[in-house]
């Protein structure tokens, strides 16, 4: 007999372990990279390639759900996520730590594939409240992993292998919960739906408006979230404590979905969210206090605290036949979200930084690199190479400067980033430091303000489907023969 309580808190509790692995990766990715001496552009690719696991194997089995079952999906997300936490505890360099790091992601992509249409499939008649219900726990699940690294594990003084046992305990309880259990045959199976007339479905009217506005709404999400910290950091505001409190708010207004969807529909919760969501990103853009910070991230919070499980919730609902696979198709654009618009923000913010940088003063800074780092490289053991790489960063720009009489954008910023970053002890960092704190805040409050504007689609195109709603005689869910 299929336990309806047991397959929704199991799932829960995978993406709560999705979260957990998503947190202590960033957590420990520093210590990682000076226990097994590593470059950034290797520390990049141990963060990075979490993201390309999740977005791959979501991609990849969203289409076969339908064919293999949720259950085998759910079971492959408990072998990814305890197989990456043991090759990253037990690592003893960097190429199994770099696959721990991806089976981890192909685990939590897995979730995605496997839950979201487990959700839809246990509540058909109240897919969009559970499937925010479902998605409060990666907010919840953040902000909980880095209460418990930062009070627990860090007050220990535990080494960074040991804080992988907070993947593998909800791990090893979703597997404990939804191996042996079992499931239900999706929503397109028990409705006689097909493969391909799911894949007929991707192609319906809603479905190429709704993806589009998939990759905007992740986008006023996903990539702002990822320069929350250090942006806020760089003017002096505590970054990670409105990181958290922009979390918290998520979390909390999820867990309150039911009554919401209920006042508003679906069509309306995202048309007040792209307002809110626009409204909150523009302000917080222009947010030099830690007051305003934490008032416009409330604000933007709101907004983009529905976006994700709603627009899931709304196809799943208004375009049934796609099942699985649309579910799997809109996370998976969502997700190119952090591909695109990540490094685009990243440079705008560079770009726009670079005008603030008193240009005089970097070209001491990196005059006095020149002369101190070969010296401070040939006594520095391993971590010499990083430090002549440094070098030859910034004498590149020096070159750059020479031959054009101004200091080069995008690259200036970078090797002052560089300079920041490289550990030596001189007087010199701290310069290129207070060169680029306020370059970074600025650079990278402009860069939000330079997406906020793409809110406005989102207002106008949700804004059509609500008023199409209301003319309709309001918000009415599709529903498949087999329910």
């Amino acid at each position: 007999m299929i336990s309806r309580n047991r397959l929704f808190y199991g799932s829960c509790l995978a993406l709560l372990t999705t979260a957990f692995a998503f947190t202590v990766i960033a957590g420990i990715a520093f210590s990682v990279k000076s226990e097994f001496i590593l470059t950034n552009a290797q520390l990049g690719v141990f963060t990075g390639v979490f993201f390309i696991g999740f977005t791959v194997s979501q991609a990849i089995f969203s289409p076969l759900c339908d064919v293999i079952g949720m259950r085998w999906i759910v079971r492959g997300a408990f072998v990814g996520h305890v197989a990456g936490a043991i090759l990253i505890m037990t690592a003893q360099g960097y190429v199994p730590a770099v696959a721990g790091s991806l089976c981890a992601g192909l685990g939590a992509g897995l979730v995605e594939a496997g839950c979201n249409p487990l959700v839809a499939a246990l509540y058909p008649d109240n897919k969009t409240s559970k499937l925010n219900h479902f998605h409060m726990w990666f907010p919840y699940g953040n902000l909980i992993a880095a209460v418990l690294l930062t009070l627990i594990f860090a007050q220990l003084g535990a080494g960074w292998r040991s804080q992988l046992i907070l993947v593998l305990v909800p791990a090893l309880g979703y597997g404990l919960m939804m191996f042996t259990a079992p499931f239900p045959q999706t929503e397109g199976v028990s409705a006689g739906v097909s493969v391909g007339e799911s894949f007929k479905a991707l192609f319906a009217p809603i479905m190429l408006v709704m993806m589009p506005m998939m990759l905007l709404t992740a986008s006023m999400e996903l990539p702002p979230s990822s320069w929350v910290p250090s942006v806020l950091q760089a003017g002096g505001i505590n970054g990670l404590l409105v990181f958290g409190f922009v979390f918290g708010i998520m979390g909390t207004l999820r867990l309150c979905a039911g009554p919401v969807v209920k006042a508003l529909t679906p069509t309306g919760i995202l048309f007040g969210s792209a307002v809110l969501a626009t409204l909150g990103l523009f302000l917080f853009s222009m947010a030099e206090t830690t007051l305003m910070a934490f008032l416009t991230a409330a604000i933007w919070a709101a907004g983009i605290a529905y976006f994700w499980p709603t627009m899931l919730g709304y196809v799943s609902e208004r375009n049934p036949k796609s099942g699985a696979l649309g579910l799997g198709v809109m996370g998976a654009v969502g997700m190119l979200a952090s591909f695109f618009v990540t490094p685009w923000l990243g440079n705008i913010a560079d770009d726009r930084g670079h005008d603030t940088l008193n240009s005089e003063t970097v070209i001491q800074i990196f005059e006095d690199v020149n002369t101190e780092f070969p010296a401070i490289a040939e006594n520095a053991g391993p971590q010499g190479a990083d430090i002549m790489d440094v070098n030859a960063t910034v004498a590149g720009v020096l070159s750059e400067y020479e031959a054009d009489g101004e200091l080069p954008r995008g690259s200036t910023m970078q090797a002052l980033r560089s300079v920041s970053g490289s550990g030596v002890e001189s007087e010199v960092v701290g310069q290129a430091q207070a060169q680029l704190n306020p370059a970074d805040n600025e650079g990278g409050r402009l860069s939000f303000r330079r997406l906020a504007p793409f809110g406005i689609i989102l207002i106008v195109v949700f804004g059509l489907l609500l008023v199409r709603d209301l003319r309709a005689g309001g918000y009415k869910a599709e529903k498949l023969g087999g329910h």
